[in-house]
């Protein structure tokens, strides 16, 4: 599971459709409709915020506005939660710059075009987060490190 801190205008035609499945099926588990995934690191923090279903719905919200931008359907019927109101979830500095390396690696292989477009520019979080300074957030999985 990836749902990524990213900005969605930023993320390339896969990672926009991934993060939308992702983020239904975050939905799911926050929901308790699932047993799989409930511990996931990638669901700590709408896990900690005061209304982690809106603040998934926040994030699948603007996740549909982008695709509705570039022409794509995205079913908004699927988001089942008012995200109305909602305060900001902080992600660090440190975690945005990891996905960003993250993303601009997968692009490499899938497609270099759009990497070296997004090179030419500094990441964006995505509107539902406030970047705070910090390294990488406790929960993300680094490969090669021990937490």
């Amino acid at each position: 599971m990836r749902l990524w801190s990213i900005h969605p205008t930023q993320l390339d035609r896969i990672g926009l459709v991934a993060g939308w499945r992702e983020a239904l099926l975050a939905q799911q588990v926050l929901s308790g409709n699932t047993r799989g995934y409930r511990h996931h690191p990638q669901l700590a923090r709408f896990n900690a915020s005061p209304d982690p279903l809106g603040s998934v719905a926040a994030f699948l919200l603007e996740l549909a506005r982008e695709a509705d931008r570039r022409g794509y359907r995205f079913d908004r019927t699927r988001i089942r939660y008012d995200a109305a109101g909602l305060a900001s979830i902080p992600v660090t500095e440190g975690q945005l710059g990891y996905e960003w390396t993250l993303l601009l690696a997968k692009l490499d292989g899938r497609d270099p075009d759009v990497a070296a477009r997004l090179r030419e520019q500094s990441p964006s979080a995505h509107p539902l987060f406030v970047v705070v300074p910090g390294p990488v957030e406790p929960w993300e999985v680094v490969p090669g490190v021990r937490r």
